[in-house]
């Protein structure tokens, strides 16, 4: 649809795509076509590469930005160790790795990570089990809100939220969308 428009049409630019994954499929086509893709939310760090992108300009900071802001939340609250739970596309992926490189060059850990599966709704690992094993109690979840919500949906059912564990959300979610018999589970605090 994209190459057809452009042909038909004196187009000069691409505004969007809205997600990272989109952005690497039509970067590219832009490319050819000698345009500038522009996008307003794709967020992965593998997007800065002019050389793999060069027609490629985005409005939102990279996740370049955001592991940053969690390593100096981190250091704020001494924190050492998390697990993070990313979704399996170029935005999840992309974050989990710049996380982890950022983690990693500030001498914190990430202990393990965990794929929430985008096409089955679902984790290819047994969440509880993980979680409760675990040495840390800090979970970074690097998903879409849609994801997000089904995410702390199972979170809640296997009872690892709060006050136990700690969660950190790379998306806003409304706390008044879960069933009202996990309230007390569902602390909020809002580090901006």
């Amino acid at each position: 649809d994209t190459c057809r428009s452009v042909s038909q049409s004196n187009i000069v630019g691409i505004i969007g795509p809205h997600l990272s994954r989109e952005a690497v499929i039509i970067s590219p086509v832009g490319q050819s076509l000698g345009i500038p893709v522009i996008a307003y939310s794709a967020t992965s760090p593998d997007l800065s590469d002019k050389i793999a992108y060069p027609n490629f300009y985005r409005t939102v900071p990279s996740d370049n930005i955001a592991a940053k802001a969690l390593v100096k939340l981190f250091n704020r609250y001494d924190w050492t160790s998390c697990v993070i739970i990313y979704q399996n596309d170029a935005f999840g992926s992309g974050a989990s790795k710049t996380i982890s490189d950022a983690f990693y060059i500030s001498g914190l850990t990430i202990t393990q990570t965990i794929t929430f599966d985008i096409a089955k709704r679902s984790f290819r690992a047994d969440l509880k089990n993980i979680l409760m094993n675990s040495p840390t109690r800090i979970i970074i979840v690097w998903a879409e809100t849609v994801y997000t919500y089904i995410i702390l949906e199972e979170a809640l059912r296997s009872n690892v939220v709060g006050p136990h564990f700690t969660w950190i959300l790379s998306s806003r979610v409304s706390l008044n969308s879960f069933n009202r018999a996990y309230k007390d589970n569902l602390i909020w605090n809002d580090y901006n």
